[in-house]
C-alpha cells in the first residue's frame, strides 16, 4: 500500500497537480485499494488533523502581515532598517534583509513577506542601478526568515506534528535566523564592493531618530507579541490574535493608512492563504495516518538508524534528504508527513527535539529558493515582473550562503539550543 501511494504521489507532482489534492489522491487510492475502513475514515482523520487548538495561529499570523502591509507598517520598517545600514555602499541590499528579518518576527510566514517588503524594496534596488535578478533573488532568500526567526508557521506545524513545545522552538529560532541574516548582509557588502554596486545607497535616507520614531508603533508589534509568549501570558495562538488587534489599531487609528474599505479584500486575501495551508495539513495527516497504520515510522526510523550510525552521519544523511524533498514539496506538506518519522529517528540517535525541529525548519526553507517548486521565487518574480531565470545566477551564491549557515546550526548545537536553556531550564 505505502509503495503505491508514494507513486500516485509523486505522479501527481509530476502532472502539476496540487500539493494537496496529490497528497489527498494518494490517500483515497490507499484507503480504497488496500484497507477496509469506510470512506468516513477519511473526512474524521481530516477533523482530527485539523481541530488543533494551535493551528488556529497560523490564519491569525496571515492576516497580521497583510494587515501590517496595507497599513503602513512595512513601509515604516523599511525606512527604520535603511536608517541603520543604508548609509553604506550596499546599504539597500542590507536594507532588505534586515527589514524581512524585522518583519518576520511578526507574520511568521516567507510569501508574505515576499510580498509585503518586496513591492518596497525591488523597486527601489532597480532604481538604484541594481540588477532586476539580483534584487528578486535577494528579496526572496532575506524572505526565508520569515519561518526561522519567530513566530514560525512551520514550526507551529513541527510542535503540532511531533508534541515539541513550541515556545522553546520559537526561542530557538532566533540564533539561527540572526545568523543567516547576518551572513546575508556580509555577502551583499562584499559583493557590491566587488561589483561597484550601490554608490548612492544612501540618498534620502531618514536620521536614525526620524526613522525610529516613525516606525515605533510598528517596533513595538513583535515586543508585544513575543514578549507575550515568553513572559508565558500568552500561548502562541493568542498572540496571533493580539497581532492582529494591534495591526488594526495601529493602521487605523494610529498610522491611519487603513480604512474600512480595505478590510475586505485583506480578509479575502488571507483566508485564502490559510485555506490553501490547512488543506495542505488536512491532506497530509490523512497520508500520516494510513503510513503510521502501516508501521512506516517505526521501520524508517530504525533504518535510518541503523544506516547512519551516529549523530554526525545522520544529521548529513538527513540533511541531504531534506534539500531535495524542498525543491519538490510544499514545506508545509513535507513538516507533517516527514516529521514525526524522522523526528523518532533523530531521538533514537540522541539528538534533542528542538535542534532537530531548528535544522529541518532551516533546511526546508531553502526549498522555498530552489527550483523548481520554489514559492519564493515565483512571489518575488512576480513582484519585480522578471523570470526565474533571470535570478538563477545571483541565486546560487544566496543558496550556497544558507547552507554554510545550515551546517553550522546543524553540528553547532549550542547555537540553537543555548536561549532555550537559558529560558526555559
Amino acid at each position: 500500500m505505502t509503495g503505491a501511494m508514494l507513486l500516485v504521489m509523486l505522479a501527481g507532482f509530476a502532472a502539476a497537480i496540487p500539493v494537496a489534492v496529490a497528497i489527498g489522491l494518494a490517500a483515497i487510492v490507499g484507503i480504497e485499494g488496500w484497507t477496509r475502513f469506510p470512506m468516513i475514515v477519511a473526512a474524521q482523520q481530516i477533523f482530527v488533523a485539523l481541530d488543533k487548538f494551535p493551528l488556529a495561529a497560523i490564519p491569525f499570523f496571515i492576516l497580521a502581515g497583510n494587515l501590517m502591509d496595507v497599513g503602513g507598517i512595512s513601509r515604516r520598517l523599511v525606512e527604520f532598517a535603511k536608517s541603520i545600514v543604508g548609509g553604506v555602499q550596499g546599504g539597500l541590499p542590507a536594507t532588505c534583509i534586515v527589514t524581512c528579518m524585522i518583519f518576520a518576527a511578526i507574520s511568521g510566514s516567507s510569501v508574505a513577506t515576499t510580498f509585503a517588503i518586496g513591492t518596497i524594496m525591488i523597486p527601489a534596488l532597480v532604481k538604484h542601478g541594481y540588477p532586476v535578478g539580483f534584487a528578486a533573488a535577494l528579496q526572496a532568500t532575506s524572505a526565508e526568515l520569515g519561518v526561522i526567526i519567530p513566530p514560525s508557521i512551520p514550526m507551529i506545524l513541527y510542535g503540532v506534528t511531533t508534541q515539541v513545545s513550541i515556545p522553546e522552538l520559537f526561542i530557538a529560532g532566533f540564533v539561527p535566523g540572526a545568523l543567516v541574516a547576518g551572513a546575508l548582509v556580509a555577502t551583499v557588502l562584499v559583493w557590491c564592493r566587488i561589483k561597484g554596486w550601490g554608490k548612492r545607497d544612501g540618498d534620502g535616507r531618514l536620521p536614525f531618530l526620524a526613522a525610529l520614531k516613525q516606525a515605533s508603533f510598528a517596533l513595538l508589534m513583535p515586543v508585544i507579541v513575543l514578549g507575550g509568549i515568553y513572559g508565558g501570558v500568552t500561548t502562541p495562538t493568542e498572540a496571533s490574535v493580539i497581532a492582529v488587534f494591534y495591526a488594526i489599531i495601529v493602521g487605523m487609528l494610529l498610522h491611519r493608512e487603513l480604512g474600512m474599505r480595505d478590510l475586505y479584500p485583506i480578509f479575502r486575501k488571507s483566508v485564502v492563504s490559510s485555506s490553501v495551508i490547512m488543506f495542505i495539513i488536512a491532506c497530509a495527516a490523512l497520508f500520516s495516518y494510513l503510513l503510521n497504520r502501516q508501521g512506516v515510522p517505526d521501520a524508517a526510523a530504525a533504518w535510518m538508524v541503523q544506516t547512519f550510525q551516529g549523530p554526525v552521519m545522520f544529521l548529513l544523511g538527513v540533511n541531504i534528504f531534506l534539500f531535495v524533498v524542498g525543491m519538490f514539496v510544499e514545506t508545509s506538506a513535507s513538516i507533517i508527513v516527514l516529521a514525526p518519522i524522522l523526528a523518532d529517528a533523530a531521538q533514537r540517535v540522541g539528538i534533542d527535539g528542538v535542534h532537530f525541529g531548528t535544522i529541518m525548519v532551516v533546511n526546508l526553507a531553502l526549498g522555498m529558493i530552489t527550483p523548481p517548486f520554489g514559492v519564493n521565487l515565483f512571489a518575488a518574480a512576480q513582484v519585480a515582473g522578471c523570470g526565474i531565470e533571470a535570478m538563477m545566477r545571483y541565486l546560487a551564491v544566496f543558496i550556497a550562503v544558507v547552507l554554510v549557515c545550515l551546517m553550522l546550526i546543524t553540528y553547532v548545537p549550542g547555537l540553537t539550543l543555548a536561549l532555550p536553556a537559558l529560558v526555559f531550564r
